[in-house]
């Protein structure tokens, strides 16, 4: 539940308190062995391994990628599935990469001596390093500040620590898409007002995600967490996201590393929908580019979906049409073959869910590495064949986030699976799978972090000439703040 009475709060060193940060299932329970085992692998064990169950890869490039250090997308979170081919092919496959992710509140503790977790391990590595050379560069000094429009619980979690880290108040302060008199622009710096005046905001670590480039402006004096330049570039915008993947793919395929995808179709528009549906053999994922937390994603399985989307007003202009990974005989036949999920282990009734993985990193002077991982299963089990009028949204979505309001949301945490010993065995995922997810990760996060590069002009300013070539959605141009 959002905390909406005040605009903002102050919080304080010394004031992070364990149960309010996480969900009462990770709070008490143990991480599996694997996956704390993996969080701990040095990359060169990483690279050792991968390299050895993919001998025709370029090990020294995959070296140079996982050393990468991100000049815009300092912490993302990818989501991905688990899918296979009838003749074996089995791939991790990215759905997307998010722009200023959840997760934190649903990783088991690694170490139980080290209560605030990963919130702490993001902040120290990543943050730190750039808030302290932002604030070198500064002529006037400045208050730190969490900005948040969802997830309260990690946002405050966020706020705790950084006071912690920097010794010093931290303002968590609401930013909902509607009027914020409480916070003011003022050549291109962030200033909250407060009763005792305006305060500038020297660094903002960022848990806005609802078109956030619609209230915050690209080209920004505070220093951002991520900066909005990522969200537009395919943090939270699968258009640009899609073109990043093809382009990063185009340059890494000569050393044997891909990004996995579903098919994607980019600059859809509405009316050709149905043909790309067809296309596809009658399966379809369609996406508004530029929504998220399972808002805006569409799986069509039967002419029923497909006309009930169409009936439907949209904003924006273009749409991505993918192919459906559903069960063998009801997904789409693409190129690569037809992609079917790997599921659950099967439950004491035989039921097999359809589950994601979500996979935390960060960017550090290391290189990216790994902060925190969950699951989410979807409402239903997965069929073998569909039968009648069942919602194949019910079957293969898997996002817990629920819109209950305007600036209001929940979580259906009985779907979420932790990384303990209880609930990671039902995912029936191995070492090497969690290796893959997270090279697939590291990789989509470096194209996004590319095409942030390529949005940008030789003063380090967003070029909207630019953006508009790739992206030309009016719709979309139109909500931009510079």
């Amino acid at each position: 539940m959002e905390n909406t009475k005040q605009p903002f709060q102050i919080i304080k060193p010394n004031s992070f308190v364990v149960e309010e940060h996480w969900y009462p299932k990770a709070l008490n329970a143990t991480i599996h062995p694997m996956v704390n085992f993996f969080m701990n692998l040095s990359s060169e064990r990483i690279i050792a391994r991968y390299c050895h169950l993919h001998p025709t890869l370029n090990k020294e490039k995959l070296r140079e990628i996982l050393a990468y250090q991100c000049q815009y997308f300092h912490w993302s979170g990818a989501d991905l599935i688990n899918a296979t081919t009838a003749e074996g092919d089995k791939k991790m496959l990215i759905i997307e990469n998010n722009s200023c992710p959840s997760g934190q509140k649903s990783m088991p503790l690694l170490d139980d001596n080290k209560e605030a977790g990963t919130y702490r391990v993001m902040i120290e590595r990543t943050c730190k390093p750039l808030i302290d050379k932002h604030r070198k560069k500064q002529k006037t000094e400045g208050a730190l500040a969490v900005f948040y429009d969802k997830n309260y619980m990690e946002a405050s979690g966020y706020a705790a620590v950084l006071a912690d880290v920097f010794a010093e108040p931290v303002y968590l302060v609401e930013f909902y898409d509607r009027p914020n008199e409480h916070l003011e622009l003022i050549d291109e710096l962030f200033y909250l007002n407060t009763e005792n005046g305006q305060i500038p905001i020297t660094a903002a670590f960022r848990y806005v995600t609802q078109k956030p480039w619609n209230r915050i402006p690209v080209n920004c004096k505070t220093l951002l967490l991520n900066p909005m330049i990522v969200c537009l570039a395919g943090g939270r915008n699968k258009m640009l996201a899609a073109e990043a993947y093809n382009r990063y793919n185009e340059e890494i395929k000569s050393y044997g590393l891909a990004i996995h995808t579903p098919d994607t179709i980019q600059d859809v528009k509405k009316e050709d929908i149905p043909k790309y549906v067809t296309q596809f053999g009658g399966q379809a994922v369609i996406k508004i580019p530029y929504s998220n937390a399972g808002q805006g994603v569409f799986t069509i399985v039967n002419e029923e979906e497909l006309n009930a989307f169409m009936q439907l007003d949209m904003t924006y202009d273009k749409f991505i049409v993918q192919s459906l990974i559903g069960n063998y005989t009801w997904s789409s036949e693409t190129q690569k073959g037809r992609f079917y999920h790997v599921g659950t282990i099967p439950n004491a009734k035989g039921e097999t869910f359809v589950a994601d993985i979500r996979l935390m990193v960060s960017s550090t002077e290391n290189g990216i590495k790994p902060l925190c991982m969950y699951s989410r299963k979807a409402l239903k089990p997965l069929p073998d064949n569909l039968e009648g009028s069942q919602s194949s949204w019910e079957i293969l979505g898997t996002n817990l986030s629920i819109k209950k309001g305007e600036n209001i949301w929940d979580s259906d945490t009985n779907r979420l699976m932790i990384m303990d010993r209880r609930d990671y065995n039902k995912l029936g995922l191995g070492l090497d799978d969690l290796i893959e997810t997270y090279i697939q990760t590291v990789l989509s996060t470096i194209a996004i972090d590319k095409m942030c590069i390529e949005l940008m002009n030789s003063k380090g300013k967003f070029s909207l000439k630019k953006f508009r070539q790739i992206n030309n959605d009016e719709a979309l141009i139109s909500e931009i703040l510079i």
